[in-house]
Parts: structure tokens; C-alpha cells; sequence
């Protein structure tokens, strides 16, 4: 089966899920039927699918992440021992763990083709991870705390796990508890790494998206609490944008 076809078929399975679906039409052209499928993963709610249905998910989305290129962690030049600074789609990046900057619900971002990771990140693991997060807050039977972690299998990204943490929202000017709860972000994921033997932690740029931290403070809280918490975890300060990787360059002396 080609990539179109499983693409296809993927939309198709898609839209007899849904009555509500039924007259929507599949787009003759590439650009148009990635930005459909995308969109029916994003607002589907997190439940079981057909055995046929994820083999051809997985198939697609690996191949997916391999035409983009995956970028193994391993072949990274330090910044400062055990700490590594990365530009990239961390969607793509091989290592233990990549964190996901999540919302309090947890199960991802339903808005279609939303530019925040926690939506690429869900689009690219596949339905999955959503179901995985589900089965978490049913459990729990509660919000997501800021400044906590929970840990799942990365399932199609090339990384191991997905440690999701939800950071704090800046409404007005930063306060010292919003302060607290970022590093706590930073902190409980390198805790819930080590206590599960995951040597290597890739970090966004927690709550500087949507939730509107400023990129210096947050990034200055971020690189503190990894010196202080880090241990034998090697970590990746994952960047996406140009303003933030000359942010994180200037809290490290170039490698002599």
C-alpha cells in the first residue's frame, strides 16, 4: 500500500466513524487530504480503534516522520556536559523522552491542525497516545495539577516515551507561584525519568507558547533547575524558533 492510499483510507475509516462526517469529501490533491487527515485525528475523542485501522496509522505516520528525517540524540555536541541544545521538530528527534507542554484535561489539543506541540505531538504518535491519556485522567478523575509529569509511550515518534506536564498560564505579570510551578514542571519530569531508568529528556520551551511566559525568564528557570536536578539524565533543550535558541546560546559558554 502507498503512503496516498493509506492516507486515504485512513480519511475514509475516519469519516464512517462519524455520521456527522458523511458528506465530507476527500481532497483529489496531497497538500489537501494531510491537512483533513490531521484535522479528523485531532477532534476525535479518545477511543478504540479497529486492529486494521492502526496498522495502516503506524505505517503512514513512520513514514511520515522519516521523510521529514529523524535526528538522533545521540550524535548532538554538548553545550555543557550532560546538556544539549537543539533546533528541530521534536517530533523527530530519537531519544528516551520528549516532553509534551499539555493542557489540564491532558488528552491533547482538539483544535484541527492547531499549531501548539501538544497537537503535533498527538498527531504524530498517533491515536494512541490520546486513548493513553485518557485511560490516566479516568484514573486520576481530575484536572492535571500544573507542575506535575505523568509518562506515556511515544508509540509512532522515534523517541521511547512522552513525559506531558502541564505548565503554568501568565494572565498578567509573572508571580513568584508561576515561577515555582515552571521549574516544578522541569523538575518533576526529570524525576519521573530517572525513576524510570530514561537516560535522555528532550524539553520544549514549556508554557512560552499559549501560555504566554516570557522566552528569557522561562528559559533562564528551565536551565537552572536541569543544572540543579538533572543527575545523570542528559537532556536536550529543544528550540523551534530563532529567538529561542539565541536565548538558551546565552546561558552556555561555547564548548573549547
Amino acid at each position: 500500500m502507498t503512503q496516498k492510499e493509506r492516507r486515504i483510507s485512513l480519511i475514509q475509516k475516519l469519516i464512517d466513524e462519524e455520521p456527522r462526517y458523511r458528506a465530507v469529501q476527500i481532497p483529489s490533491d496531497e497538500t489537501g487530504q494531510k491537512t483533513l487527515l490531521r484535522s479528523l485525528m485531532n477532534v476525535r475523542p479518545p477511543r478504540p480503534v479497529g486492529e486494521e485501522f492502526l496498522k495502516w496509522q503506524d505505517e503512514y505516520l513512520r513514514e511520515e516522520t522519516a521523510r521529514k528525517g529523524v535526528t538522533d540524540s545521540t550524535g548532538l555536541t554538548p553545550v555543557e556536559p550532560g546538556i544539549f541544545l537543539w533546533k528541530g521538530d521534536i517530533t523527530t528527534l530519537k531519544c528516551g523522552a520528549i516532553v509534551n507542554a499539555a493542557n489540564s484535561g491532558m488528552t491533547g489539543c482538539y483544535v484541527p491542525c492547531h499549531g501548539c506541540i501538544d497537537n503535533v505531538i498527538h498527531t504524530y504518535a498517533g491515536v494512541q497516545l490520546r486513548l493513553a491519556c485518557s485511560r490516566i485522567m479516568e484514573r486520576q478523575g481530575h484536572e492535571e495539577p500544573t507542575g506535575q509529569a505523568r509518562l506515556t509511550p511515544a508509540y509512532n515518534l522515534p523517541c521511547d516515551y512522552v513525559l506531558h506536564t502541564v505548565g503554568p498560564i501568565i494572565y498578567g505579570d509573572v508571580t513568584q507561584k508561576d515561577r515555582e510551578l515552571l521549574a516544578s514542571c522541569y523538575r518533576s519530569c526529570l524525576e519521573l525519568a530517572q525513576q524510570n531508568n530514561i537516560k535522555s529528556v528532550a524539553f520544549c520551551c514549556i508554557s512560552t507558547g499559549e501560555f504566554h511566559f516570557p522566552h528569557q525568564e522561562a528559559a533562564a528557570i528551565a536551565v537552572n533547575t536541569v543544572r540543579r536536578y538533572r543527575k545523570d539524565t542528559e537532556v536536550i533543550f529543544n528550540v523551534f524558533k530563532d529567538v529561542d535558541e539565541q536565548i538558551y546560546r546565552g546561558f552556555f559558554d561555547p564548548v573549547r
